[in-house]
């Protein structure tokens, strides 16, 4: 009887298997043994419409996921703004004068020949060239640049056939997890794509001591040296940053970069455009050490702002000794921020990228310690002066 139920089912069994192997449509699948009977032995790839009926619906009629052809679409659409800018600078050594070069990608912007790009790709260079999408290069000019935000536009005499300025988009409204576009010339390979997400929001990034910029975009994609300048596009393939910098002890990326949000851009290249650099808001006050009671201003412009407004410094008294002067400086005599219109203000980072945020002319009320007492000073901001850089 067991032997009897056993036959049944292998019967059962194998009518099944041979009635799904009959009523199966062909597929474009070589199991590894039937390979080699296929088109004659050699290596030839299934048309699309042979894949798999249960994958065809995932594939456009190019054989393209969504995914894929969202990819394809945004690198195409913006593939042709991108450039290789490379730059030449000397170093001056103890003994010597060393010629170094640099590498970077930047973003074409009009067809006036403008391009956007990191100011540190072309900090100190004494020549810049710029290659285009189709290898035509053109030696280029810095028109302005902002050394503290880490933005320069240069510029190229090129026909303006050649010039395809690249989408901008807007940062305002990104989420984690969104996915992004990363273009750039990668160990000088140029119009690589990169593909991830951002990893993060409103991220800060320390540029030069004391100051860091705000509201970076953390992104996964890869970013390696060669890309820094180059867009950070979303999947309409529209500009909504530029890559600047990766988080690394190799030097190559590690899975962390950072982008500069083209809010912030937006802000800064109308500036770079007409006067060549930022006009930011000042209050003259010039330095200050920061302690656990607030910032004490340890220097005031001559005739700034802040001197103007009746903030104190330390008080510095000079007498005469012989044929020498001597200083002394009495730091307890100056006053201590601990705030900005109604804002605490605990550090020096706080400090400036609160006033970099206000216009020239503009008033601010600074709150101070004072003889241990809070004070309120009422600043009118004045029109920086150009930042130098070592």
């Amino acid at each position: 009887m067991r032997w009897m139920l056993v036959s049944l089912v292998s019967s059962i069994i194998g009518s099944v298997v041979t009635v799904w192997c009959l009523t199966q449509p062909e597929v474009g699948v070589a199991v590894a043994q039937d390979a080699g009977r296929q088109g004659g032995g050699r290596f030839a790839a299934s048309p699309v419409e042979q894949v798999n009926p249960a994958l065809g619906r995932i594939f456009d009629l190019q054989g393209l996921t969504p995914e894929e052809a969202v990819s394809v679409a945004v690198y195409e659409a913006a593939n042709r703004s991108v450039v290789n800018i490379e730059s030449k600078s000397v170093r001056t050594g103890l003994l010597l004068e060393t010629e170094a070069e640099g590498a970077g990608s930047g973003a074409v912007i009009d067809t006036d020949g403008h391009i956007l790009t990191n100011y540190h790709v072309v900090q100190d260079a004494t020549t810049l060239h710029v290659t285009l999408f189709n290898s035509e290069s053109y030696e280029a000019k810095v028109v302005g640049a902002d050394p503290l935000n880490d933005v320069a536009i240069i510029r190229v005499e090129a026909p303006r056939e050649e010039l395809f300025p690249i989408t901008i988009g807007e940062s305002r409204n990104l989420k984690v997890g969104m996915h992004v576009f990363a273009l750039g010339n990668p160990f000088g390979l140029e119009r690589t794509l990169t593909t991830g997400i951002i990893s993060s929001l409103n991220r800060s990034l320390q540029i030069r001591s004391n100051w860091s910029i705000k509201s970076i975009i953390q992104i996964d994609a890869a970013i390696n040296p060669g890309s820094s300048g180059g867009p950070l596009l979303d999947s309409h393939g529209r500009l909504i940053g530029i890559n600047t910098a990766i988080a690394t002890t190799s030097g190559q990326s590690a899975g962390v970069g950072f982008a500069i949000p083209v809010s912030l851009v937006q802000r800064v290249v109308p500036q770079l455009l007409k006067h060549g650099r930022v006009i930011r808001a000042e209050t003259g006050i010039t330095r200050v050490f920061q302690t656990d009671d607030g910032l004490v201003i340890a220097e005031l412009k001559s005739g700034g702002a802040a001197e103007r407004a009746g903030l104190k410094g330390p008080r510095i008294t000079r007498m005469r000794r012989g044929p020498f002067t001597v200083e002394r400086v009495d730091r307890s005599a100056a006053d201590i921020i601990v705030g900005v219109d109604g804002e605490k203000t605990t550090t020096v980072e706080d400090f400036l990228s609160y006033i970099d945020q206000r216009r020239p002319g503009e008033t601010v009320e600074v709150e101070v310690l004072r003889d241990g007492q809070r004070v309120r000073v009422r600043v009118q901001l004045t029109a920086s002066e150009p930042v130098t850089t070592p």
